[in-house]
C-alpha cells in the first residue's frame, strides 16, 4: 500500500498569503451556492434524540458503539442550531432520492471512515446496503443500494500526498512519514474517475512527526524540534495547505473524470484529549457540550479550517465545482460526544480515544450537513 506508484495529477505551487480574511469579500462569495451557512450557531437540546441508535444499525462498528460499553446517552439529545437557518433532521429516504444513480467516495483518514460509518446507519433505516468490496486491509471498500442504485464508497490516504512510513534503526516502520508535497498518492486519484461526489477530509496525521520532501528531496519536517537543527519546522498549516491545494488542483484536473463531478472539503475536526493524550492518560469525560466561551478561534483547528476554506476558495474558479461542509465549530464544542474508554477492552490497551466520534453522535450531523448541500446543488427529481 505504501510503496503504490504515484500520481502526477498535480504539480503544487508555493502557497500565497491569504488576500482576505474570512469575515471579507471572499467570504460572501464563498455563500453563493449556499442557502444555509451552517458554519456558526449553537448547541441546543434535542428531546427526539437521534435518526438511529446503536441496536438498530447492523453495522455499527464496536468501537464506536459507546452505549454498548457504558456511556450516558446524553450526548444523543442535541441538534446544531445554525444561525439564522435552520439545518432540517435527516431524512434517509431523502438521501437516498437525492443521490440515486450515483457514486460517491469518503476521501481521507479514520475520521472519513467514521463519517462513512455514520451515514450507512443513517441511511441503512431506509435500505440496507450491500456490502461488495474490500481490499485486504479494509482502507477501500464499496456498498450499493440496490434499490437506488446508488454507490458509496470509502478510500484511505492519510495526507492526500504520496506518503512512506520512515523506517528506524531496527528496519521497522515507525510513526513518522516522508510526505512527499509534489506527488498525489495514485491509490486515491486512480478511483476517481466514475464519481459524481468526492467528499475529501484530514489533518490529523499531521501533528506526528514528519518529514517534508519536494523535488526528490527532504525539505523540513513537522514536529521536530530539537531533532534535526539543519531541518526546518514548517507547521502543521504549512503541509496541510501543500497537500490541501495539491488534492483539489489535482481534482480539478483529473483526467477521465466526470465534468460534473462535485467535491466537497470537509473542514478539521479536533480531539478533546485533557490532561495528555491516548496512551498516557488523556481523557474526555465532559457530559455536555462546550459553551462558545469555552473554546478558542485563536486554536489549529480554526487555523486549520481557515487554510482548508482559502484553498477551496482559490480552486472555485476552475471548471469543476467544489464546495465546503464547514463543520469545525460545531466540533469545537462537542467533547461530550467521543469514545473515551467506553469501548472494547481488546482495543483500548489502557487507553482513551478522543479524537472519533460515537454512533450516533455529534458526527451525524456532518451528513446532515452533506444532505442539505447535495439537496441544494441536485435537487431529487420530481415525485413519480
Amino acid at each position: 500500500m505504501h510503496g503504490a506508484p504515484t500520481s502526477s495529477l498535480a504539480s503544487v505551487r508555493q502557497p500565497e498569503a491569504a488576500s482576505s480574511t474570512d469575515d471579507g469579500p471572499s467570504e460572501a462569495a464563498m455563500q453563493l451556492e449556499e442557502k444555509c451557512d451552517i458554519s456558526r450557531g449553537k448547541w441546543v437540546r434535542e428531546p427526539n434524540g437521534p435518526v438511529y441508535t446503536n441496536l438498530t444499525c447492523p453495522m455499527l462498528p464496536d468501537f464506536k458503539n459507546c452505549q454498548k460499553f457504558g456511556k450516558d446517552d446524553g450526548h444523543l439529545y442535541w441538534r446544531w442550531q445554525p444561525d439564522g437557518c435552520e439545518l432540517p433532521r435527516f431524512v434517509p429516504e431523502r438521501f437516498l432520492d437525492v443521490v440515486r444513480g450515483k457514486r460517491l467516495a469518503f476521501i481521507g483518514d479514520s475520521l472519513a471512515r467514521n463519517q462513512i460509518d455514520s451515514l450507512l446507519c443513517l441511511l441503512s433505516q431506509a435500505e440496507a446496503p450491500r456490502d461488495v468490496y474490500s481490499d485486504a486491509f479494509d482502507k477501500y471498500r464499496t456498498w450499493h443500494f440496490p434499490a437506488h442504485n446508488f454507490t458509496l464508497m470509502v478510500m484511505w490516504t492519510e495526507f492526500y500526498a504520496h506518503a512512506v512510513p520512515v523506517v528506524g534503526a531496527d528496519g521497522k516502520p515507525t510513526s513518522s512519514f516522508d510526505i512527499h508535497l509534489d506527488r498525489l498518492g495514485a491509490d486515491w486519484t486512480s478511483r476517481l474517475p466514475g464519481l459524481d461526489y468526492a467528499i475529501i477530509s484530514g489533518g490529523n496525521w499531521f501533528f506526528r512527526v514528519n518529514y517534508l520532501w519536494e523535488g526528490g528531496r527532504r525539505i523540513g519536517c513537522l514536529n521536530c524540534a530539537g531533532n534535526d537543527a539543519n531541518l526546518t519546522d514548517f507547521g502543521v498549516a504549512y503541509a496541510v495547505r501543500r497537500v490541501v491545494r495539491a488534492a483539489v488542483e489535482g481534482i480539478a484536473r483529473c483526467p477521465g473524470c466526470k465534468t460534473s463531478l462535485i467535491t466537497f472539503l470537509r473542514t478539521y475536526s479536533p480531539d478533546h484529549f485533557e490532561q495528555g493524550s491516548w496512551f498516557d492518560g488523556g481523557y474526555c469525560n465532559r457530559t455536555a457540550p462546550l459553551q462558545e466561551r469555552e473554546v478558542s478561534m485563536e486554536s489549529i483547528a480554526w487555523e486549520l479550517r481557515r487554510v482548508q476554506r482559502e484553498e477551496m476558495r482559490r480552486v472555485r474558479a476552475t471548471k469543476r465545482r467544489f464546495g465546503v461542509l464547514d463543520v469545525t465549530k460545531a466540533m469545537m464544542m462537542r467533547a461530550d460526544g467521543h469514545p473515551d474508554n467506553h469501548f472494547d477492552s481488546r482495543w483500548r490497551r489502557n487507553g482513551s480515544d478522543c479524537l472519533h466520534w460515537c454512533l450516533p453522535g455529534p458526527v451525524d450531523m456532518w451528513n446532515g450537513v452533506l444532505l442539505q448541500r447535495l439537496a441544494e446543488l441536485t435537487p431529487p427529481p420530481a415525485a413519480r
